[in-house]
This record gives structure tokens, C-alpha cells and sequence, in this order.
């Protein structure tokens, strides 16, 4: 898997964090590419939709990426408003991947953090130090967004193209 791009993302209707990477040789990673696509809160949700569709799309086409990490639906019984909004955010990215040829893997972020860390319950603080350590960054990646998109690209290289990784 050598010289392969993989993308990751942390889905958010609001803040979409991305993270390029590349694998140089063996088990060297380095960090391609990384920020935030956001949309405004106040706009109609097509608007914002087709927002976070053209900063996908613009992504994929300034990389030839090969494979898409992408945090999996969660949602929690008291928030199923929240679930919804992240399942409309992850279908047009899930359509821009589509549109590029690129293959989705999905993880769970239990699994990324687990992966990651060693602790599928571990705070956003130690996400940021495991991503900033495992792609030797000067910095703790910021905002939260980003280092989750750091952590799933890493599970995609780790996981992506094993039979661990649900798809």
C-alpha cells in the first residue's frame, strides 16, 4: 500500500474535518492535507448540503485519493435529530466518493479511538496527542474535527484494506 492516499472524514453538517495522508514506506505516514469544510447553520439545508458536496469533491480532486475513511452513523436515543442531519451529511459525501470512483470504508468511533489509542472510550484530547505522535506533527491537531479526520485517515491505513474493516 505504499505511496497510497487515503482520506478521512469526520462527518458534520456544520464542520466536516478531512485529513489526506500518504504512506511513504513501511509503516511511515505523512500528512498530506487537513482541514475543515463548513457550512452555515442559518442556510437551507440544500444549501448546506451542496456546500459540504463541492468541499468533498474539490478534496478528491486536488488528491488521487485512493480509499475514503468515514466515521460511521452514531447516534444516541435522546438525539435522534442529530442522526438524521449526520446520515444527510454522510450521503453526499458517500456520493462525492461515488462520483470519483473512490471506495468508502467505514469505522465506528469506538473502533477509531480503540485503533488509535488502545481505548474505545478515549477523550477527544487523547485522540489529538495519539494523531499528532503517529504522524509526527509539531502541534496538537486542532480544532477536534480535524484529529477525529487524522484518526479515521490512520484507521484507514491500518484497517482499510484488511477484512477488519466494516464496510
Amino acid at each position: 500500500m505504499d505511496g497510497k492516499l487515503i482520506l478521512g472524514i469526520d462527518p458534520g453538517l456544520n464542520t466536516t474535518g478531512y485529513a489526506v495522508i500518504r504512506r511513504l514506506d513501511g509503516a511511515t505516514m505523512r500528512l498530506c492535507e487537513a482541514g475543515v469544510i463548513r457550512s452555515r447553520q442559518r442556510d437551507p439545508m440544500e444549501t448546506r448540503l451542496a456546500e459540504l458536496h463541492a468541499g468533498v469533491s474539490e478534496v478528491l480532486q486536488a488528491h488521487r485519493v485512493d480509499l475514503m475513511a468515514l466515521e460511521q452513523l452514531f447516534s444516541h436515543y435522546e438525539r435522534p435529530r442529530t442522526a438524521i442531519l449526520m446520515g444527510h451529511a454522510r450521503g453526499v459525501i458517500c456520493l462525492a466518493a461515488s462520483q470519483a470512483g473512490i471506495p468508502v470504508t467505514h469505522f465506528e468511533p469506538t473502533r477509531v479511538k480503540k485503533v488509535i489509542t488502545g481505548n474505545g472510550r478515549a477523550p477527544k484530547s487523547q485522540i489529538q496527542q495519539a494523531v499528532k505522535l503517529q504522524l509526527n506533527l509539531t502541534a496538537v491537531p486542532e480544532p477536534a474535527d480535524v484529529a477525529d479526520a487524522m484518526a479515521l485517515s490512520l484507521c484507514g491505513h491500518y484497517l482499510g484494506s484488511g477484512s477488519l474493516a466494516e464496510r
